[in-house]
């Protein structure tokens, strides 16, 4: 489906650059020029996009392509997180009790909370396998 990756020459990061991750780094990810970074990135993306995805060797190859597939994913759920949200008192007024509402509001919150921390998790990751690097601030 996606041709073969090319061989990309990557510059020597400056002092201060290798292996940095920025706060917010997922720590399933190893930092960014750690050996096999790129590895534990494809994993830990794989994991966060349905399962259909593992099937397409292309996006196994082309690593940046899957972040930004994960990227859409994530934003996606939040969409439907914030809809549900948004809709939920309507839909089950008349076969739940308030109780059960408050504690299917309660839960949406909870999901739109960790969406929000995978949606930043996620663009880091993208960014910095489009090149972006950090370095370590005192």
């Amino acid at each position: 489906m996606f041709p073969a990756p090319q061989p990309r020459r990557r510059p020597t990061p400056p002092p201060g650059h290798a292996g940095v991750a920025p706060p917010g780094w997922p720590r399933q990810v190893r930092p960014p020029d750690a050996p096999d970074w790129e590895v534990t990135a494809a994993s830990w993306l794989l994991d966060l996009c349905p399962p259909d995805y593992r099937r397409f060797p292309g996006l196994r190859r082309h690593v940046v392509v899957l972040a930004r597939f994960a990227v859409l994913h994530v934003e996606a759920q939040q969409l439907a997180t914030r809809r549900g949200l948004s809709e939920i008192r309507g839909d089950l007024k008349d076969v739940a009790d308030e109780a059960v509402v408050l504690a299917a509001v309660q839960t949406f919150q909870l999901e739109d909370a960790r969406l929000l921390g995978v949606r930043r998790e996620v663009g880091l990751v993208e960014d910095a396998l489009r090149g972006r690097r950090y370095r370590v601030r005192m």
